[in-house]
Parts: C-alpha cells; sequence; structure tokens
C-alpha cells in the first residue's frame, strides 16, 4: 500500500505516480461524473421543456435541486469525511446517484424527475469535498493549490462531455438512453474508487460527534472564514447558474443561435471552464513561488470576472466572447477559498472546514442564483419568438451582479485577524 507524502517534503516520481493513480485518477472520475449530471440540463433542457411543459421557473427549480441535496449534505458529509476518510464515503455516497439517474430516466412527470435530480445531487455532493480531502491527505501543502486546480479541470472534462458529445448522443438515442448509460458508468466509478484508493488514517477517528459539531460551530464563528465565503458563494455560483443552464437559453434568446450553434457554443465554454481549472492551479502555484499571495490573486480575479459579466447586464450580443471567457476561466478563482481554508485550519477538520463553505456555494450560490435567475425571468413576458425576453435576461443577471459586487466589497473591507 502506498504511503502518503508527509507535508513540505518532495516525492519521488515513483511513489507520486503511485498516488496520482490510485487516489488522483479514482477520485478524478468521480468528480467527472459530478459535472456531467451538473450540466447534462443545458442541452436536454429543450426536450424537457417540451416533453414536460416546463416555465423557466420549473426549469430553474429542476436543473438545481441537484444543488439543494448537494448543498443540504454538505455538514454531515464534512464530519463523514473526517471520521471515515474519502474513499468509505465517495464510493458509497456514488451509489444514491445511480438511483437518482436511473430514476430519472423513468420519469414521466415533473415531479419525478425532480426527485431522481434530487438523488443524483446527493449522489455526487461528495465528488469535489472528498477529493479535497485526499488531496489533504495524500499531497504536500504546498502543491494543494496545483493539484486541485488539475483535479478541478478533470470536472471541466465532464462539463465538456456534457456539451457537444451529448448532443450527438440525442441522436442515437434519447435523453431517457443516456441517464442510464451515465447510470452504468457511474457504477464502474464507484467500484474503482473503493477497490483501488488505498486506506489511510484521516487523524479524526476517534472523535465523538459532540467534537465534530463543537469544531463546525468553532468554523462558522471564524472571522477569516467569514471573509471569504461571500466572494466564494458568487464567484462559483455565477459560474455554475451560468453554465450548468442559462447559457443555453440566454445564447438561444439574445446571441439568436439555433440549437447547434448553442451547443457547439457550449462546448467552447467548457473547454475554456476546463482551461480555467487548470490554469487557475498553475498560476496559484507561480505566483505564490513569487510571493503573490492567493487572497491577491483572489482580488484580482474576482474583479475581472465582474468586469466580464458587464454584456450580459447591458444586453451586448457582440459581447458574448467576453461573457464565455470570463465565467470559463474566471468563476473558478473562488477554488482558491478552499486551498486557503485547508490552510488555515488543522488538517482533521479539513473536510468540516470546507464542506462548511460548500454549503454555501451550492446552497446559496449555485441553487439559489440559478433558481432565482428562472423566477426573474418568468416576471417578464414571453418573446415573439417563443423565448425569455432579452430585457428578462438583463434584469437577471444584473441582479446577479449586484449581488457579486456586494460580496467583493466585503473582501475588500478591512477584516480583524482570526485568531484560529
Amino acid at each position: 500500500m502506498s504511503e502518503a507524502l508527509p507535508a513540505g517534503r518532495a516525492a519521488h516520481p515513483p511513489a507520486m505516480l503511485r498516488i496520482v493513480l490510485t487516489v488522483f485518477l479514482p477520485f478524478a472520475c468521480g468528480y467527472f461524473m459530478s459535472y456531467l449530471y451538473r450540466s447534462v440540463n443545458a442541452v436536454i433542457a429543450p426536450n424537457l421543456v417540451t416533453e414536460f411543459t416546463l416555465s423557466a421557473g420549473d426549469l430553474g427549480l429542476l436543473t438545481s435541486v441537484y444543488f439543494a441535496t448537494f448543498a443540504l449534505f454538505q455538514i454531515p458529509l464534512g464530519i463523514l469525511l473526517d471520521r471515515f476518510g474519502p474513499r468509505r464515503v465517495q464510493s458509497c455516497l456514488l451509489l444514491s446517484a445511480v438511483l437518482g439517474a436511473v430514476l430519472f430516466s423513468q420519469g414521466s412527470t415533473a415531479w419525478q424527475l425532480l426527485v431522481g435530480r434530487a438523488l443524483i445531487g446527493l449522489g455526487v455532493s461528495g465528488g469535489l469535498m472528498s477529493s479535497f480531502k485526499a488531496i489533504v491527505m495524500w499531497f504536500p501543502k504546498e502543491r494543494w493549490p496545483l493539484v486541485n486546480g488539475c483535479f478541478m479541470g478533470m470536472g471541466g472534462l465532464g462539463a465538456l462531455a456534457a456539451t457537444t458529445p451529448i448532443e450527438a448522443l440525442l441522436g442515437i438515442t434519447d435523453w431517457r438512453g443516456i441517464f442510464l448509460g451515465m447510470a452504468a458508468l457511474n457504477v464502474a466509478v464507484s467500484a474503482a474508487i473503493f477497490l483501488v484508493v488505498p486506506e489511510r488514517a484521516t487523524g479524526a477517528e476517534g472523535s465523538t460527534l459532540a467534537e465534530a459539531v463543537r469544531s463546525l460551530v468553532a468554523i462558522y464563528r471564524d472571522r477569516f472564514f467569514w471573509r471569504l465565503a461571500p466572494l466564494g458563494i458568487g464567484t462559483m455560483g455565477i459560474g455554475m447558474a451560468f453554465q450548468g443552464l442559462w447559457v443555453g437559453p440566454w445564447l438561444r434568446d439574445v446571441v439568436g443561435f439555433d440549437r447547434a450553434e448553442v451547443a457547439q457554443h457550449l462546448f467552447y465554454l467548457t473547454v475554456l471552464l476546463t482551461a480555467g481549472f487548470v490554469l487557475g492551479g498553475v498560476a496559484a502555484d507561480l505566483l505564490t513561488r513569487r510571493g503573490v499571495t492567493l487572497m491577491q490573486a483572489l482580488g484580482w480575479g474576482m474583479l475581472l470576472l465582474l468586469l466580464s459579466q458587464l454584456p450580459l447586464v447591458f444586453g451586448w450580443p457582440g459581447g458574448m466572447w467576453v461573457v464565455l471567457a470570463g465565467i470559463g476561466l474566471l468563476s473558478n478563482v473562488g477554488g482558491y477559498c478552499y486551498a486557503m481554508l485547508s490552510g488555515h485550519f488543522p488538517q482533521s477538520v479539513s473536510g468540516r472546514s470546507n464542506t462548511a463553505l460548500n454549503l454555501l456555494v451550492f446552497g446559496c450560490g449555485a441553487f439559489g442564483l440559478q433558481y432565482a435567475i428562472g423566477a426573474v425571468i418568468d416576471q417578464f413576458p414571453r418573446a415573439a419568438s417563443g423565448g425569455y425576453a432579452p430585457e428578462a435576461y438583463q434584469a437577471a443577471f444584473g441582479a446577479a451582479l449586484l449581488l457579486q459586487v456586494l460580496g467583493f466589497l466585503w473582501f475588500l473591507a478591512p477584516h480583524r485577524r482570526s485568531s484560529a
């Protein structure tokens, strides 16, 4: 069985290769599935709207319920990860996604789809956090931002698979067949994590539930945590809400693309997203080596992300590439928050500190923004073409941008240093 890399020590190439093959890749496959499930509705949305007569709010709720159950499980997830380790927790959780995908594929009403989507969200709720826990356990601290970025790039590949490849598969089978295929793939990933990943002590095996709750309360009382939280919610929330659903309708109704062009540009966006994950990790590694802190990199990245959303707010179809490049490359800058929290808190509570933030990112950010954008759009009359009105998108994305600006100003405001 491979041994973990002690923090601060360089790994010999053979040891690092073993860890990449037996730890990084199995968990990365799980995160691939998470992003595939998260993003697939952006392509199959027209099928669902037609077959089940869904409004914009209905579509937003159906897609974002994934984020709701995902978020609700974050607190128990953190406790489980610190107590039982990422291998056992993640391999078991993925089986819920299998059940949800099967139920979704067989749904005959919107409510049945909702239940299936909720189970999927629960099943993949550990995709990122279990992997971050594994990275903290197996990789040296100074490489966490780089490894996190490379790992999140695998999620970007899952998002890529949910664009043009899914559109091509719709010419062979229907959306129900696609979900059955995803369920089968998910079984294989769950088995790989359970059978391939080595077991290793987490450092919190003997902790009681009361101790776990006390540590969680301490995390939520920490000033440094609350300096990062609003910014993380805004950056990652808008990225998931836009890329996971609303970019497709926006490209159709505002930019004027047909379905094939929408799928093609969804593919471009997810290429940028994948590149952003990896480049963000590489940039963090290079910048910190040159004395630039992750805090500074986070601030500049957020500023550029805010500016890139202006075409959404002002209804500039010609600014499409500014939007796609900005959200694709920069919405993941909030991922720096996880590495910063892992370094701020003890390793024994790293699962809880990251899931404490993830609860807010997915509950308030992804679920809240994705659903709220649809609810705002529904307040406007439909366009003559049958799509949503361009001014509806301006209002919805304008409100989302305002919330992000407030989070950014809070991040920039002076804060007393936490003693934790």
